[in-house]
Formats: structure tokens, C-alpha cells, sequence
């Protein structure tokens, strides 16, 4: 329940360093709008996204108003829409209808346009992941997202190599579609944040997520205590932690109690913004690194992960979804400097992001990157998090006409990047062998 005394506690950490709620996110089930008929099956999903969602937006702005917490986004998330369209196919229309749907409703994005084919495709499954290029360049405010890896299944080779084909594909199509496509390992249900948001099928009819932020907030606490030993840093982001995920389990119930729909999960996670003063890698180099990316940067940001899930978790009745820190170079101020000059490499981002709460995110290459070098990359990020029985992913975007050196703009809270360099060592004969990498041996827990 909301009172006073936390709404006061949070007002300085919000007028001055940045802190807000990233998401309000609804999800949605779609499963009973599958139909062999697509029109009819697009026209229900799109009747009831805008049925569920109808005062979605309006709500998070009262609540705003009322409590002057900032609420950057509300978002939508609905059940794979492989799963509903594997029916009927015709997916393009219903990337169309989601997006329809987003408009009417007023959200800033749309997740759900996925797939889930960590273990083998169905033959739907390979034509709807054929179809993504299109469907990103044909609508607005969709994203989609495609599961190749977990810790139970192993690794999709095949679908690793088809994601390579397709991210190279839809930037071919639209500069900005690569920014909404996300390739996940071990992807969970009930994320709240875009591009990878969807709403599983093990989830209810119809919840409200939310997506917390703050990297400025722990920053500013941790300039009280420099210089102490590391315990007294944990124990610092634990306490802030703490503050910044009872704001997002306040708006979570709060919003819950005027839509009538079930709360789900708050997801703790250091959400980042190019505004300076709201990196997570100021947080890293306020505990003593020159620059991130620099040798003791991967040792920070594990301590940093860590203390934000052991301070968060007790804040609110549920967390979920991805929960510790974000690392896309694009949406960070510092991590955008840190690539720019160089100390920040992409090997040091995959060693990061063993750690870490996603993986390597919004990062630019060269436009003339093969896709077997991007289904690599992939192979890879799938690789730590299998390993590791951890979520990873990749959202990489081959920026056309671009070369190591140029900057990107993608403008609002996606920035921009610097191209980094690749290795120029090819893979393609090890990405052509297809089939599918064995779960490791963790995965036999049974």
C-alpha cells in the first residue's frame, strides 16, 4: 500500500538523480484468438489488446500525477505470436494488428511478436522467424524476440543461423528494426522491458509488471562512502536497492488495484538512459575503475548485480523478469564513451555479460558484418547463458553504410553508438554445420 512517508522518502532521489519507473507493462494472453482463419484471428487480437489495455496509459498518468513518480513507458506484452498464428500463418498481418493495437491504446511499444525454438522449430516456426525482417519494417511500436538456447534444450544451430540471415535482412529493410529484435537464451515470461518483452504461456490471462530504474540513484549513494572495502559498497546498493524496488512495487500494486488486473512481478533491474548521470557505468567507475571496460570492470559489475537482487528481493512480493543491471552501450552514457575510445572492447562486453543481468545489447557494427559473423555473436551470448543457466541475449544492429569509428544515432532513450570493431576471422564453417549443441550437464537436475 502506498503512503506518504515512501512517496517523501523517494522525492529527492527522483528530482535530482534520476530515479523513475522505466515500465508499466500489461501482459496479455492471446492464446484463445488463434484461428485458422487469420482475419478473424487478427481481428481478435487486436480487439482484445484494446479491450485489456484500454486505460493503460491513462492509469500510469494519473498515477504520475498523483504521486509525482515518472513513468517513462507503458507497454504491452502478449503471448507469442507464434504460437496463436501457427494456424493460419499470414504473421505480417499480425505484426500489422499488434501494432494497430499499440496505437489505439497509446503505449510506446508492443512485445510479443516471438518465437520459441530452443530445441527444434516447428514447420510455422521457421516461416514466422522467416518473417520478422518484414514484419519490423512494415510496423512502428512492434518488437519481437526469438529464443534459441537454454539450459534444459541446448542450442538451436539451426535457428542460430537463420537469426544471422535475418537481423543482416531486416537492417537491409529499416535502420531502426535491428533495435527491436532480440535473439534471447534461457528468455523468461514475465520481462517487462523492451525489445524482449512477451507473455508466456505458463502466465495468467492478464498481468501488470513493472519495470524499475535508478543507475544515477546508486551512483550518488555510492560517492558517500569512497574509498571503503567492498562490504560497505554491497551493503550501500542493497539499502538503495532496497528504496528503488519499494517505488516499483508501490506503482505495481497501485496500478494493479485501479485496472483490476492480478500484479505480477517487479523487475529490479538498472535500467540506463544516454542522459548523463544515469549510466551503470558511472556505478562501476564510482567504485574505483578509471573507465569501464578497463581490467577489474567485469569483478564491479558482478558485485553490482548481486547487491541490486539481494536488496531488491525484499522489497517487493514478487521479482521477476530479468532483475540486476543492463549493459546496452547505446542507452548508457558512459559505456558510450567508454567504446568510443576504445576501453571498452566487445570481447570485454561478452565477458561482462557472464555476470550481468541480459547480455551484449544495442550494439553497432559495421554494415558490411556477414550474418554467419552475427549468428557467431550469437552463438556465443546463447553459450554463457546455457552454461550458466542464466538469461543472455543479443541485440545487434549491422548499421548500414557504417564503419569502425562512426557513430549511430538512434535518438530518444535508444542513443546512440560507436561501430565496433569485430574480429575478421571468419566462423561460417562452423556456423554451417547446424544441428543443435547438447545441454551440459547442469541441465540433468531431475
Amino acid at each position: 500500500m502506498i503512503n506518504n512517508s515512501e512517496i517523501f522518502e523517494t522525492l529527492n532521489m527522483i528530482n535530482s538523480e534520476h530515479l523513475d519507473v522505466r515500465t508499466i507493462t500489461m501482459g496479455i494472453s492471446l492464446l484463445d484468438c488463434a484461428d485458422e482463419d487469420y482475419k478473424k484471428a487478427t481481428m481478435k487480437v487486436y480487439d482484445k489488446i484494446t479491450k485489456y489495455a484500454e486505460n493503460l496509459v491513462k492509469t500510469g498518468c494519473d498515477i504520475e500525477k498523483e504521486f509525482g513518480i515518472p513513468i517513462i513507458n507503458k507497454r504491452i506484452s502478449v503471448t507469442p505470436i507464434s504460437h496463436v498464428a501457427a494456424a493460419s500463418g499470414h504473421y505480417v498481418d499480425f505484426a500489422k494488428a499488434l501494432d494497430r493495437a499499440a496505437d489505439t491504446t497509446g503505449v510506446n511499444f508492443i512485445g510479443g511478436y516471438s518465437a520459441l525454438v530452443a530445441k527444434g522449430y516447428t514447420a510455422s516456426d521457421r516461416l514466422f522467424v522467416e518473417s520478422i525482417p518484414e514484419a519490423l519494417a512494415e510496423t512502428k511500436k512492434m518488437c519481437s524476440s526469438v529464443n534459441v538456447a537454454s539450459t534444459k534444450a541446448g542450442i538451436n544451430m539451426d535457428a542460430v543461423r537463420q537469426m544471422g540471415q535475418v537481423i543482416k535482412k531486416a537492417a537491409e529493410l529499416d535502420d531502426m528494426a535491428c533495435a527491436k529484435l532480440v535473439v534471447f537464451a534461457n528468455a523468461v515470461e514475465d520481462n517487462p522491458f523492451m525489445a524482449g518483452a512477451f507473455h508466456g504461456t505458463g502466465e495468467g490471462e492478464c498481468v501488470i509488471n513493472v519495470g524499475v530504474s535508478g543507475p544515477g540513484v546508486v551512483k550518488c549513494a555510492l560517492e558517500k562512502v569512497k574509498g571503503e572495502p567492498f562490504g560497505v559498497v554491497a551493503d550501500t546498493i542493497k539499502k538503495t536497492a532496497f528504496k528503488i524496488t519499494r517505488m516499483g512495487q508501490m506503482v505495481a500494486v497501485e496500478a494493479s488495484k485501479r485496472l483490476g488486473v492480478p500484479f505480477g512481478i517487479v523487475d529490479l533491474s538498472l535500467a540506463p538512459t544516454p542522459a548523463v548521470g544515469d549510466s551503470v557505468a558511472y556505478i562501476l567507475e564510482e567504485m574505483g575503475l578509471e573507465q569501464c571496460g578497463t581490467h577489474g570492470t567485469t569483478a564491479a559489475l558482478a558485485l553490482l548485480n548481486d547487491a541490486v537482487k539481494k536488496g531488491g528481493v525484499m522489497a517487493s512480493s514478487y521479482v521477476g523478469g530479468l532483475s540486476g543491471a543492463f549493459i546496452p552501450v547505446s542507452e548508457d552514457a558512459g559505456m558510450i564513451a567508454a567504446a568510443a575510445n576504445g576501453c571498452l572492447t566487445l570481447e570485454k562486453l561478452e565477458a561482462m555479460t557472464c555476470v550481468c543481468s541480459v547480455g551484449l545489447d544495442m550494439i553497432a557494427v559495421p554494415g558490411d558484418t556477414s550474418a554467419e559473423t552475427i549468428s557467431g555473436i550469437i552463438a556465443d551470448e546463447a553459450a554463457i547463458g546455457m552454461v550458466n543457466s542464466k538469461t543472455t541475449a543479443v541485440r545487434i544492429i549491422p548499421a548500414r553504410g557504417k564503419k569502425v569509428g562512426d557513430m549511430v544515432e538512434f535518438g530518444g532513450l535508444l542513443g546512440q553508438a560507436p561501430i565496433m570493431p569485430l574480429n575478421t576471422k571468419s566462423c561460417a564453417d562452423f556456423i554451417a554445420r547446424g544441428g543443435r549443441i547438447p545441454a551440459p550437464l547442469q541441465s540433468l537436475k531431475n
